[in-house]
């Protein structure tokens, strides 16, 4: 799998993911061919590139929830742009309740794991497409927490909202490269992020929203100021929004940096119990597939294998089959492999595990 810019689009290549309109209509399946429109269109859907499969490449599997979540993100993703544009604006929000309701109908009441996918980001649609992603971690880490649905739709409304600030950041600033930021850019950037949570209020008339946001935004910039943070006057809702800020942010699928994997994210999180609220990313990992069966991982003594059994009480310990000598190693086992742990999981360029679970059983 490749990923493609459009300007390097050519008739007759064949597409890896599903293209959906804002309605969620299918327009491209995977496997499709690109034809010469097709290929105008990625422009019109304010797409930077495609992700395109190899002359002999198969189709990877995709479950049908893998093919909703993609569908879901495109449309959502349109409905966020307009409700932030609106808050930019004139400081209105009609849809955000139903957005919120939507996202917490879909993904906040699930009963099972889900692969959590990124989607490819350019700089012009970073914020809704990041804002989507923690709107639909917060929903589930709420719900994984058993927490009030009052508190549920109120974070989830917050995470739609939380990054509205960076919308009035200069368009000059917006369009350098993150490398390029004069100490002036940095302290624009962080002067507007830090007016999230009032922008909110006065949109949504919520004193609790703006609670939420100001307080992850707060205690996210303290802790990357190395400052000590309060956690005892946090609400639950800002605990839940910083742990999937924080997820989002790292896993992030950026066309200027390569993006950490989901273990790599959780072990951050999990290192900081004062910081990310243990709850929280237990929620976390308890919402989304992480090390399940049928994922290639790379170890720390250098081997490559194929995660056979998960292991419920402790993911980051399944039994792993060792590529090179067929050797099963239970990473539970302390005695036999104290010193052993996996170091990261293998994935293709579009950051998804991909096996054929057919041949795995």
């Amino acid at each position: 799998m490749l990923f493609v810019k459009k300007d390097k689009l050519k008739v007759g290549m064949r597409l890896a993911k599903p293209i959906y309109d804002k309605k969620g209509v299918l327009l491209y399946e995977r496997d499709s061919k690109l034809t010469r429109q097709g290929i105008e269109s990625v422009g019109n859907f304010g797409l930077i590139g495609l992700y395109i499969l190899e002359p002999a490449e198969p189709v990877p599997p995709m479950t049908e929830d893998d093919l909703e979540f993609e569908r879901f993100q495109t449309v959502s993703v349109f409905a966020i742009r307009e409700e932030l544009e609106s808050m930019q604006k004139d400081r209105k929000a009609p849809k955000i309740n139903p957005l919120a309701a939507n996202i917490i109908k879909n993904y906040g009441r699930l009963d099972h794991k889900i692969n959590f996918v990124q989607s490819l980001r350019s700089d012009e649609d970073y914020v809704y497409k990041h804002t989507l992603n923690v709107a639909i971690l917060s929903a589930m880490i709420a719900h994984a927490m058993n927490l009030h649905p009052n508190i549920q739709i109120d974070v989830v409304t917050a995470a739609i909202a939380h990054d509205i600030g960076k919308l009035f950041v200069s368009k000059t600033i917006r369009e350098k490269k993150r490398e390029d930021y004069t100490p002036n850019d940095l302290l624009e950037i962080q002067s507007n992020e830090s007016m999230s949570g009032q922008i909110a209020e006065e949109a949504l008339a919520s004193p609790m929203i703006r609670r939420i946001i100001s307080q992850s935004w707060k205690s996210l910039n303290d802790w990357n100021m190395k400052k000590v943070i309060p956690d005892s006057k946090i609400v639950t809702g800002a605990k839940v929004l910083m742990v999937a800020e924080v997820f989002d942010t790292m896993t992030a699928m950026n066309h200027y940096k390569e993006p950490s994997s989901e273990i790599t994210a959780l072990r951050y999180l999990l290192q900081y119990p004062s910081v990310f609220s243990p709850e929280a990313v237990d929620a976390l990992v308890n919402s989304i597939n992480l090390l399940s069966k049928g994922c290639c991982v790379e170890l720390t003594n250098g081997e490559k294998g194929l995660v056979i059994q998960e292991n419920a009480q402790d993911f980051l310990n399944p039994i792993v089959l060792c590529f090179r000598d067929n050797t099963i190693i239970d990473l539970s086992n302390k005695i036999i492999y104290d010193d052993l742990e996996i170091k990261d999981i293998m994935k293709t360029m579009d950051n998804r595990v991909v096996i054929d679970m057919d041949r795995l059983n």
